[in-house]
């Protein structure tokens, strides 16, 4: 009879656009062909209707989930009437062999009855979760995402009943009621509190428990392995520095046969001592016994000081395709020396990376040969050469290099062609650098921003501005074999500044 479905707790599928109730079966007509549940569930959400109904046309399964708890048998479906039963998909069957209302009926399983298959074993029934516990699981996982969502659906909503609507009240006890109404599950006397974080971390005693753990490290091996909350560290790193020091960092690694008058130091610390000119004089000789000849010694030179030319005209954001129409101009007061030499060398590299070269050489009968193979390779860069102050530029320009300071032939500063170009030199406001200038006994005719010197420094005066060193290639041996203790302080660099002790 239709009676004894009532209080089977029951899984009704009325296809992806309603979805799937669950709940306790509260009536069965079967002449509307209609079923009703009370306390449903919808997609695993109570809904806010005490009870639904639901028509077998909507209906596309049945599955019992649990038996009513009277412990009676399960109806069997020919009930009483001799005409028609209620199918699970609520359909009309009739036993006269007529075509049923819902042509696709699913068969409900019986719980209290097992299909024998061949062999005689008896296959052990696979039934899901009972109602309660199911309630049980889905009232823990989804509170709290059901009280921070919306989750309510109008297809839980009776067939009948309309949307509710706010009636204006701002009470807060009736809003309380109307959420709770809304995202309630009616379970919250089975859920636990929220977890005090700020409590349970007030009971937290960082100190003992390092206290604990430094203790326990000594009884066990004597030695403290970590450090504690007490120890001193420093609060901050630079992203470069090492924090495992093997062993101290010894800042004085270059060590000369005699102090000159003058220490500088670099940017990490290192100290680097001036030498002599006549030591500086014996270096040089002995690296170019070995294979260092002057041409290689003017070449590097040459790269090492256009490269600090570049950055101090502005590197990569003054030499760029799109400021061409803006290209620097640099003026090059060269001697007729070694020194002279060295800048010509520096015009060359700088003319070939776009730089507007203007070279001022005074005309001699006789140059040195160095001069001569310079010359010429600058003359095919397209810079100009000049041997007439007056044919320097009369508007400042971007960079003066100075070359015009020998170390030995201090008469050149008479000449008349010397003083010229010194004149212009600190009258055309341009900022100067000065190549491998001469020791602090002479007095700099050009005032210079800044100094490269070569190899290791010379003690020069405060005229020679910002001094700066250049790796020119002569290895740690050539250094011991002049009674220097040699450590490269350049690092990753060819050009690197001294700081003055």
């Amino acid at each position: 009879m239709a009676s004894d479905w009532i209080g089977c707790l029951v899984s009704i599928h009325c296809g992806p656009t309603l979805g799937v109730y669950q709940g306790e079966v509260s009536s069965v007509d079967q002449t509307s062909q209609t079923i009703s549940l009370r306390h449903p569930f919808h997609n695993g959400v109570k809904c806010t209707v005490p009870e639904v109904t639901f028509s077998a046309m909507d209906i596309k399964d049945l599955k019992i989930l649990e038996f009513r708890k009277s412990g009676a048998e399960i109806p069997k479906q020919n009930g009483p009437d001799s005409n028609s039963t209620l199918t699970p998909h609520g359909g009309r069957k009739d036993k006269g062999g007529g075509a049923p209302v819902n042509s696709a009926p699913v068969t409900v399983p019986n719980k209290t009855e097992s299909k024998t298959q061949e062999g005689g074993v008896s296959p052990v029934p696979h039934y899901s979760k009972s109602y309660g516990e199911r309630h049980m699981d889905m009232s823990v996982q989804s509170k709290g995402f059901r009280r921070r969502h919306n989750s309510w659906s109008s297809s839980c909503r009776g067939p009948n009943q309309a949307t509710p609507k706010k009636n204006g009240l701002k009470n807060g006890g009736h809003m309380k009621n109307k959420d709770d109404e809304c995202f309630g599950d009616g379970m919250d006397d089975v859920l636990d509190e929220d977890f005090d974080f700020e409590g349970n971390l007030a009971l937290f005693d960082k100190a003992a428990v390092f206290s604990q753990i430094d203790s326990s490290e000594r009884r066990g091996n004597g030695a403290r392995s970590r450090g504690t909350p007490g120890e001193q560290t420093p609060s901050r790193y630079r992203h470069d520095e090492n924090i495992l020091e093997a062993k101290p960092v010894v800042y004085r690694q270059i060590t000369v046969p005699q102090n000159g008058t003058k220490e500088y130091s670099t940017d990490s610390g290192l100290v680097v001592p001036s030498i002599s000119f006549e030591l500086h004089k014996r270096l040089l000789a002995a690296a170019e016994s070995h294979g260092l000849s002057l041409e290689r010694r003017l070449e590097m030179t040459g790269v090492c000081a256009s490269q600090m030319a570049l950055t101090l005209l502005g590197g990569p954001n003054r030499l760029t395709p799109k400021n061409v129409h803006q290209r620097p101009t640099v003026a090059l007061l060269c001697g007729p020396h070694v020194q002279g030499a060295q800048g010509i060398s520096c015009g060359r590299h700088l003319a070939n990376h776009e730089v507007e070269v203007i070279l001022f050489l005074p005309n001699f009968v006789k140059m040195l040969e160095a001069i001569t193979s310079e010359l010429a390779l600058f003359g095919k860069t397209g810079g100009k050469l000049v041997s007439n102050v007056k044919d320097l530029p009369e508007t400042p320009v971007d960079l003066v290099i100075n070359c015009l300071d020998s170390h030995e032939n201090g008469f050149l500063r008479e000449q008349p062609w010397y003083k010229a170009a010194a004149d212009w030199a600190n009258q055309n406001r341009a900022p100067v650098l000065s190549i491998d200038p001469p020791v602090s006994g002479q007095a700099h005719a050009v005032e210079a921003k800044w100094s490269l010197s070569l190899g290791l420094p010379l003690p020069l005066s405060e005229g020679a501005g910002r001094v700066y060193l250049c790796d020119i290639g002569i290895p740690r041996q050539v250094f011991q074999e002049v009674g220097i203790k040699y450590h490269s302080p350049f690092g990753c660099k060819f050009v690197i500044p001294l700081h003055s002790e």
